[in-house]
């Protein structure tokens, strides 16, 4: 059959222009209460602690999700989802396939940010500082605590690297649960573990009327009695 022999397509006329919402006509008047200097706790870890406890209580859907900021040797930044599993003084803690490309780029440049996106209570942390690896032990007691599709898991993906199709890496998994079944230890990858993010400055963002938010920042401080100063920014 020759090209001109082919039957045509069906012709449907000018496609419709497709329905389109314009972000700079969205609005909303953010009316929470303010947060004050006077209102805040002595150190940023507790004062997180009240929001986390709030962002908990309003029922918001995973409010441990973070937006984890990188940069790589050659200044390029990426930023990914991932679930905060721990926190305390020192800092907080999510875990992760250290091949993966933030594990690559925290090899290269530990400086990283973390964003706490609670938008239905209008309110942000952001925290920066310095990411070092925790411990093993730290990791492997984590690790034996998560289900056993997720111990699975971490073999059976080669994070961030490219893979054939969905079949190959179903077909990785079923592999390892039949090595690893239910009930039996899976062990520890040794190219999976955790991150611990000390923080250098915690800001606390709070929506308010007007756009006039309240932005509160704990710097670490040496000198400062509680080892942090705070300062108020413009929003």
């Amino acid at each position: 059959m020759h090209a001109s022999d082919a039957p045509l397509a069906p012709d449907h006329g000018p496609l419709a222009p497709l329905a389109q919402v314009d972000p700079a006509d969205m609005r909303r008047q953010y009316r929470a209460a303010g947060l004050l200097e006077a209102e805040l706790a002595a150190d940023p870890i507790q004062q997180f602690t009240r929001w986390f406890v709030d962002a908990q209580h309003a029922a918001l859907d995973e409010p441990n999700a973070m937006i984890v900021s990188t940069v790589d040797g050659s200044g390029r930044p990426s930023m990914r989802t991932v679930l905060l599993k721990g926190y305390d003084e020192r800092g907080f803690v999510f875990y992760t396939n250290y091949d993966s490309r933030k594990g690559r780029d925290l090899a290269d440049n530990p400086h990283i940010a973390l964003l706490f996106p609670w938008h239905p209570i209008a309110r942000q942390v952001i925290v920066t500082g310095t990411a070092t690896r925790v411990g093993r032990d730290e990791t492997a007691a984590y690790f034996r605590s998560r289900p056993h599709g997720s111990q699975l898991g971490a073999w059976a993906s080669e994070q961030s690297r490219p893979v054939a199709s969905r079949e190959e890496l179903e077909r990785r998994y079923a592999d390892l649960a039949t090595r690893y079944p239910e009930g039996e230890g899976v062990p520890v990858p040794p190219f999976w573990g955790g991150f611990r993010v000390a923080p250098e400055s915690v800001e606390f963002w709070q929506g308010r009327e007007n756009r006039l938010h309240d932005r509160l920042r704990f710097d670490a401080d040496p000198t400062a009695p509680t080892g942090w100063r705070v300062e108020r920014l413009c929003p």
